[in-house]
């Protein structure tokens, strides 16, 4: 099994709001994206979403761009973006969208390939949304946001345990980036460090000013930028069982 992320895709099938007014990496994006998710992926595979899927302001208008994305190969499994309007309780959701996972305060596993192994390895995927990392002059509102998604990490960090067999590698996936632009420590990169992750996950960020350092290792941590207009609208290999 290899598992690949992306995030961002940002799909309008329903509503009128076209990507490219942001540049001409917008151009035909999910097209791009398909053609690499085609080339990569198998129906074994899993695809990590990390947020902004849809511009649907409900779920019957984001339901054309999650059938899209279903009709794709792979399992997959989403977390909540900040542009994600339509996103309800979990129950609702699933009950929407019954080929993709939710990671909202919980955490799934998923097997490697090798079933006949006695103890075949997996991955663990937590994560949250997250929230822009609150400086001095922060508002209460954002401090708020921010503090609460820290409360749903751990949650979903907490599930991640439960679940977690000796050798499977721990995946969190995040919608905003778990640090500011100096890449220092945060309330955030603190939790997931204490929990042993593997790997990091995260989007939100877009254009050609940017951060430009789409993979770094912090603390033995590899994190991931997968912001589909700064990755050229191609899958990240994250890893490989």
């Amino acid at each position: 099994m290899k598992v690949f992320a992306i995030s961002d895709l940002h799909l309008s099938s329903s509503v009128e709001k076209p990507m490219n007014i942001f540049g001409d990496g917008w151009d035909n994006h999910f097209a791009k994206i398909c053609d690499d998710w085609n080339s990569k992926v198998s129906d074994d595979d899993l695809v990590l979403l990390g947020g902004d899927m849809s511009w649907g302001m409900n779920i019957d208008e984001a339901a054309p761009d999650y059938n899209l994305v279903a009709a794709l190969k792979g399992k997959k499994a989403v977390v909540k973006g900040n542009h994600d309007y339509y996103w309800s309780s979990l129950g609702k959701m699933r009950a929407a969208f019954p080929h993709f996972d939710f990671i909202q305060n919980n955490a799934y596993r998923y097997n490697a390939n090798d079933s006949a192994a006695e103890n075949p390895n997996g991955v663990v995927v937590a994560g949250s949304r997250g929230w822009t990392i609150p400086t001095k002059d922060a508002s209460e509102a954002d401090k708020k946001i921010y503090a609460r998604e820290l409360i749903r990490l751990e949650m979903s960090l907490k599930a991640a345990t439960e679940i977690k067999k000796d050798n499977d590698a721990l995946i969190v996936m995040l919608h905003y980036p778990p640090f500011d632009a100096d890449y220092g420590d945060t309330e955030i990169t603190r939790l997931i460090d204490s929990y042993n992750a593997d790997f990091v996950l995260y989007g939100h960020l877009h254009g050609k000013n940017v951060r430009v350092n789409a993979t770094i290792t912090k603390n033995k941590i590899k994190y991931i930028l997968t912001s589909c207009d700064l990755v050229n609208n191609k899958l990240i290999e994250v890893c490989s069982l």
